[in-house]
């Protein structure tokens, strides 16, 4: 909604009295008018700074802006050969490397949808998306083909093919690709900013991962607002990838917006905390975008850190995933006072982006989020009886705007209805309030996800698991607080008459199961699980139970 048509508002808050709305003190984004635009073309008709776009942080090799935009087109060209069209998606399963947003533009820029998964799930994890998002061809490395090789998938491969006897359907290299011309007269498909660009898996609200499907004019705009939080001012900036390039924040930041900045990125393909200090020194680093976790860990080390690195290049860290409190924010600034922090809130849903701070000076509003993106209205509303709240009262944050998820989850009628109101309000689960100044304060989380180390864990899932087990009469999950990695799982357990189960092995029948991040890393033997008349698991009284004895 454009700001002069909008009943008058609140200039300090941003806050309307007649509608109940804050709206986003920033200045508004000037979204392309052209609606047949893919983000692709978008990113790649922007004028950019800088010559090296990737940087691999082991090997050192780089690829240049034109490398990458000559590589888009090679790659595109080969899928349209092989009848990939608008609509069809494709799985890409790879971590961190500089080819991942290769093959993201490359699927984008036909109209074709990505979708990506962590490395680290399961077979059985990795089969569960397929069976939903239904891919037509799988990009993955080597070392990755057997958790693909049940699938059926065309796979293209990421590296070397090493002529495993492997069952999988390698059909070609991505090297390969990169190397064939692109046709001269290629007919493409008019792909128009509506259309879906990428379906992410979050865990959502509540429950099992459900596909998000952004559009592209939802990255389009994202990228609009990650220009504007960078505010690069024509200098050239290096950037370190450390945060997973298939989550929604990675793919926000190196995948989209940076090939638009014209900044330099040096990927690491996992994050090991020397790895990433060595390549801050080693290439004269000056942004970071992280988790809490490793802005804690910077902290706790800072002394031996100090001995050993050269940080002094170093000038910006972004950190999402969780609020800083006040202690890790003036900790960081007295180990590291040449380095501001910024702070960034948002979810899959969102596109990533949803509110920033973009000064130290905002961040120092110890416990904000920041202020809402450009363009975006936000309403608190409680939710016991859904009323609109005013400035300082905590309710559900509920956002509107160009970000939003364009349809929903992904063939999730259900899901989608219970998470994004035919008014384009997206429930975001989130306890918030907003205070006289426009800044959104996290108090709780409505949705029961656990956030260990940035990954979603849903304990339904690990719920489901231990139901499963033939020892155990009932379970539920809940989160437990750890300084290191911000929550794991934590499992009340139930046995059943007869049964003498010991806490290691509920662990290890669940890490057989489950990728690392999502293991059960602590087990509470009890009598029966706490629930409501309607048999919803009352997860504050367990969480307060395991609490209250820290």
């Amino acid at each position: 909604m454009a700001h002069h048509s909008i009943p008058p508002v609140d200039p300090r808050s941003g806050f309307c009295k007649s509608n109940s709305i804050f709206y986003s003190k920033r200045k508004p984004l000037s979204l392309p008018p052209n609606q047949s635009l893919d983000v692709s073309t978008f990113i790649s008709s922007r004028a950019h700074n800088g010559k090296i776009a990737f940087v691999d942080a082991s090997s050192g090799r780089h690829l240049t802006f034109s490398d990458i935009w000559s590589a888009v087109d090679s790659v595109a060209s080969c899928l349209s050969d092989t009848s990939i069209r608008k609509g069809d998606v494709v799985l890409l399963l790879s971590p961190n490397s500089i080819f991942f947003p290769i093959v993201c533009l490359a699927v984008m820029s036909l109209g074709a949808v990505i979708t990506t998964t962590n490395p680290l799930n399961t077979t059985r994890e990795i089969a569960k998306q397929i069976a939903d998002s239904k891919p037509v061809l799988a990009f993955t490395i080597p070392q990755l083909v057997p958790k693909l090789a049940d699938s059926n998938l065309p796979i293209i491969l990421i590296g070397e093919h090493n002529n495993s006897s492997s069952s999988a359907k390698i059909v070609n290299t991505l090297e390969n690709m990169m190397r064939k011309q692109p046709a001269r007269i290629r007919v493409k498909e008019r792909v128009s900013q509506d259309d879906t660009a990428t379906l992410l898996y979050s865990s959502g609200t509540t429950g099992p991962s459900k596909g998000v499907a952004s559009s592209h004019r939802n990255l389009i705009a994202m990228v609009q607002t990650v220009l504007r939080q960078f505010n690069l001012e024509g200098g050239e900036q290096t950037l370190i990838c450390t945060v997973p390039m298939f989550h929604i924040y990675g793919l926000l930041e190196f995948v989209t917006a940076l090939p638009a900045l014209g900044a330099t990125v040096v990927v690491l393909s996992k994050f090991e905390l020397d790895e990433m200090l060595s390549a801050i020194e080693k290439y004269r680093a000056s942004y970071l975008p992280l988790v809490p976790p490793i802005l804690i860990a910077m902290v706790n080390k800072a002394d031996q850190i100090k001995k050993k690195y050269g940080l002094g290049s170093l000038r910006t860290v972004m950190s999402g995933g969780a609020p800083l409190s006040k202690e890790v924010i003036e900790g960081f600034l007295e180990a590291y006072p040449a380095v501001a922090i910024l702070q960034g809130y948002g979810l899959t849903e969102s596109t990533g982006v949803g509110a920033s701070t973009e000064s130290l000076e905002e961040s120092r509003r110890y416990g904000t989020a920041g202020m809402l993106s450009p363009s975006m209205e936000a309403r608190i509303v409680d939710p016991e009886n859904g009323e609109a709240l005013q400035v300082n009262r905590t309710g559900e944050l509920w956002l509107r705007g160009p970000i939003i998820m364009k349809a929903g989850y992904f063939s999730n009628a259900e899901a989608t209805a219970s998470t994004l109101n035919s008014d384009g309000w997206l429930r975001t689960g989130d306890l918030c309030y907003i205070d006289e100044d426009g800044f959104i304060f996290i108090v709780d989380r409505l949705k029961e996800l656990i956030k260990y180390k940035g990954y979603q864990v849903p304990p339904a899932e690990l719920e489901a698991l231990l139901l499963a087990h033939p020892g155990i009469a009932d379970a539920a999950v809940i989160p437990f607080p750890d300084k290191e990695v911000g929550q794991f799982p934590m499992a009340y357990v139930v046995r059943k008459t007869g049964s003498d189960l010991s806490e290691s092995a509920v662990m290890e029948f669940v890490a057989k199961q489950v990728a690392p991040y999502k293991r059960v890393r602590r087990v509470a033997f009890v009598d029966s699980i706490p629930k409501n008349p309607s048999g919803k698991i009352l997860r504050k009284d367990l969480i307060k139970l395991a609490t209250s004895r820290l």
